[in-house]
């Protein structure tokens, strides 16, 4: 017991006469564990653009029928689109949201995926959840899906529909071909919103079998579909991303 009050005394003698030091040191810059403000970011209901370009992707999605959202990881392309179907749905704008991304892995191959349809395209899926979790939370969002309101589908399953008064996101549409686009695209329905997003420069295909560069480049003709593109200097992620993908 005598050693142990010893060791206790010596610790305290020590942290007093400063030979030891906090990790994470309190005041000026440094940060702090407790330090909320910094830590936590709190959920925001209404979304504002953190960029003049965001703001005017997020402009284009309330006017005009068709958008095209290209840029660089980071740059908030899927997470806009899913809050706009979010906010529209809540408004009565659109009766239903349907999602939609390709299957196609980033480069290398997970082999064969045990489950039912929903559990292998469980990981392809994942961002979007990701992103409806945040705007809806589980609860709800697991309703919505149960109910038939928020449609989550891959890209393969998407011919041959028409989708009426829906609001409909294409995303990681640089992993779709030409022929896919196309197809995609003429889904749209009466009273619908079709975003697409993607990185043309990211694309998991093999080199020119990505259509979304010639398609972003053929619909700047037409008046009524917004072409957005966004860069560098929109990426709100971590600072490093944009210097980053300035250098590779």
């Amino acid at each position: 017991m005598a050693k142990r009050s010893a060791r206790q005394k010596s610790r305290e003698n020590n942290y007093r006469e400063g030979n030891v030091h906090p990790l994470f040191p309190s005041g000026g810059d440094g940060w702090s564990p407790l330090d909320n403000e910094q830590r936590d970011r709190k959920y925001v209901k209404n979304i504002r653009a953190m960029s003049p370009l965001q703001q005017t992707l997020l402009d284009a999605v309330e006017e005009r029928s068709v958008v095209l959202a290209l840029g660089p990881a980071g740059t908030g392309k899927t997470y806009l689109a899913i809050a706009k179907a979010v906010e529209a749905l809540e408004k009565g704008r659109a009766s239903r949201i349907v999602l939609s991304r390709p299957a196609v892995e980033a480069g290398e191959s997970l082999g064969f995926l045990p489950g039912d349809l929903q559990d292998k395209l469980a990981p392809y899926l994942r961002p979007l959840y990701d992103a409806l979790t945040e705007r809806l939370g589980t609860k709800r969002l697991k309703a919505l899906v149960a109910e038939g309101v928020i449609e989550i589908a891959p890209v393969a399953y998407m011919r041959g529909r028409t989708l009426n008064d829906c609001f409909i996101v294409i995303d990681e549409a640089q992993n779709c071909t030409y022929g896919q686009l196309k197809m995609l695209l003429t889904r749209l329905g009466w009273r619908s919103t079709m975003v697409l997003t993607g990185d043309p420069d990211q694309t998991d295909l093999l080199s020119g079998l990505s259509g979304l560069g010639d398609i972003a480049n053929r619909l700047e003709r037409v008046p009524e579909i917004a072409v957005i593109r966004l860069g560098e200097a929109d990426i709100v992620r971590h600072p490093l991303v944009a210097g980053m993908l300035t250098v590779l």
